[in-house]
């Protein structure tokens, strides 16, 4: 499903820095062709503060359908275009590069990330890899020292490298919903978000698209 005519885009910006990439801007769809979409110059969500963008800018951007359904595709500044207004002209997606993303029903991918765990009730800190990641929570496996309990709540920092060679630390806090015993002797925790921003959930989102396409082109 393509993004159309008015609806309304929120764009994050991950190449300019690590403060720049936690700002969240609007805009509006004011032309579609073939090869690309144009829109309204961005706005700063909280501020009404315009963004000057620049050829090659990377564009990180959801769009939302009925039922809040969140619509997510990463692409760049194409040019700029000068009519009744500045519209700003991005590449437009292919269908497989936009991923639907409903609450219940986000996108999980197998992957071994650093991550940093905290037991809220005894302030016990490991490090430890995950086993898959997305967008509603996170699995690990843990160590004979540091037994996990279903119902506990742990604090988390996940390290996220990127493939422009970026790195961001997603903190949140999560319950463990299920933890199994693995032959190994390791326990295997699966661990549910109760305490994450929008934007750092996106920041884990972008990183499981980012897999999803490089397990395609395999």
């Amino acid at each position: 499903m393509y993004p159309k005519v008015n609806d309304v885009l929120f764009i994050q910006l991950p190449s300019e820095g690590e403060k720049e990439a936690n700002y969240e801007y609007r805009s509006r769809i004011a032309e579609t062709d073939e090869d690309d979409i144009y829109m309204e110059v961005p706005i700063r969500e909280g501020s009404g503060q315009l963004k000057k963008l620049h050829m090659g800018d990377e564009l990180s951007v959801y769009f939302l359908t009925e039922g809040g359904v969140k619509h997510y595709f990463n692409t760049y500044v194409t040019g700029f275009k000068e009519d009744v207004i500045r519209m700003v002209k991005f590449r437009k997606p292919t269908a497989e590069e936009i991923f639907q993303v409903q609450r219940r029903n986000f996108l999980r991918v197998q992957s071994e990330l650093e991550l940093a765990v905290k037991f809220k009730h005894d302030f016990t800190r490991f490090l430890t890899y995950t086993d898959d990641v997305g967008g509603g929570g996170i699995s690990f496996v843990g160590n004979s020292k540091h037994e996990v309990k279903e119902g506990q709540i742990l604090s988390c920092w996940l390290l996220l490298p990127y493939k422009n060679g970026e790195l961001e630390h997603v903190p949140f806090e999560g319950i463990v919903v299920r933890s199994i015993t693995l032959e190994s002797g390791r326990q295997k925790a699966m661990l549910e978000f109760t305490q994450i921003s929008d934007m750092e959930r996106q920041k884990i989102i972008k990183y499981c698209f980012e897999r999803q396409l490089d397990f395609r082109g395999r």
